[in-house]
């Protein structure tokens, strides 16, 4: 498969997300099981820092957390700091949901109502906010 160009100024290849946590292991625990994302790479103490990426399978986009060895103070996130996962089967989001649920997470009222039309908003173990979004009937 080739991969497509950028058009005009941006030549980037790869694209990726990257945010800090004091709570790595919950945090994989999310993404990982409970979410589904593949676990792309991970490292550990690179210049004070352990890290795990994640990522859907053959996309060039990806999450990335890192967690530095003494810790640090985070901000916490606003409740419509939102990570938007859109998923055509209903069935499916709904079982992703149960095993978030069963992990611990459970649905949290979305800021924005437009997401709890055809949307299951869960907050992470960090307060950000995952929204799985049904796009059925979506055009």
């Amino acid at each position: 498969m080739s991969k497509k160009q950028w058009a005009g100024a941006m030549p980037a290849v790869q694209f990726r997300v990257a945010r800090p946590t004091n709570q790595l292991a919950e945090v994989a625990a999310f993404y990982e099981q409970g979410l589904g994302l593949e676990r792309i790479g991970s490292f550990e103490g690179h210049d004070g820092y352990d890290g795990m990426m994640f990522g859907l399978p053959g996309a060039d986009y990806h999450l990335e957390f890192t967690q530095h060895v003494s810790g640090a103070p985070l901000a916490p996130p606003s409740e419509d700091n939102l990570l938007v996962f859109y998923i055509e089967d209903r069935e499916q989001q709904l079982m992703i949901a149960e095993r978030l649920l069963e992990l611990g997470y459970p649905e949290v009222e979305p800021e924005n109502p437009y997401w709890k039309q055809k949307g299951i908003t869960i907050a992470d173990p960090d307060g950000y906010r995952i929204v799985l979004q049904n796009t059925l009937g979506i055009g």
